[in-house]
């Protein structure tokens, strides 16, 4: 399935998570992680789940799916353990124009969740268009042993660097060089620019 890899900014955008099991609670931890705003919907939830509803980091409606739980939807994701519900679920979302991941079959759903490595605001996104979740999992494993938690250190101190030159007033390519070449000297050796 070929796919466009972006970002989007999720904070306040509302999520809606149709399952309660352990995949539905992988792609909700992921979505608080970006900051939506999270409705579970399940006849039987985690209890993981169910301290994060009690904790107010999402809401909770105990039930079978319904066409309204989509309302004010911007991304659904189907993660019941039946697929006819997932596949309801896809087809009812994308007629409404609302973006959906469906965990039992990507190629029904819009979108897919790449496995992420994160090193304070440095992402790296790994993904097989929905093919093989657990190999994608395996080569995001193999990418954190080659970029440590520096690599989110040289990030910030680039940054810096780079809010300082816009504040002058000054996006140049000559301003641009300047980053990149101090980029690629803290590249050079990251473990010297570890932070305490």
């Amino acid at each position: 399935m070929a796919t466009l890899a972006l970002n989007i900014q999720m904070d306040g955008k509302q999520a809606v998570v149709i399952g309660g099991g352990a995949v539905a609670l992988r792609k909700l931890r992921t979505l608080l992680k970006a900051g939506a705003s999270i409705t579970v919907v399940a006849m039987d939830i985690r209890p993981e789940i169910v301290a994060l509803a009690e904790s107010g980091a999402l809401t909770v409606r105990l039930g079978c799916y319904e066409s309204a739980d989509l309302d004010n939807a911007f991304l659904a994701i189907a993660a019941t353990d039946n697929a006819m519900v997932n596949k309801r679920i896809a087809v009812e979302a994308r007629g409404r124009g609302i973006l959906v991941a469906v965990a039992d079959n990507p190629a029904e759903g819009d979108c897919t969740f790449p496995a992420m490595l994160r090193r304070n605001d440095l992402e790296i996104a790994v993904s097989t268009g929905g093919r093989c979740p657990t190999f994608a999992a395996d080569v995001r494993d193999c990418v954190a042993e080659l970029i440590g938690h520096e690599y989110g250190d040289i990030l910030e101190q680039l940054a810096r660097e780079r809010e300082k030159l816009l504040t002058n007033g000054d996006p140049s390519t000559y301003n641009t060089q300047v980053l990149r070449s101090l980029a690629r000297r803290l590249l050079a050796k990251p473990t010297e620019n570890k932070e305490p």
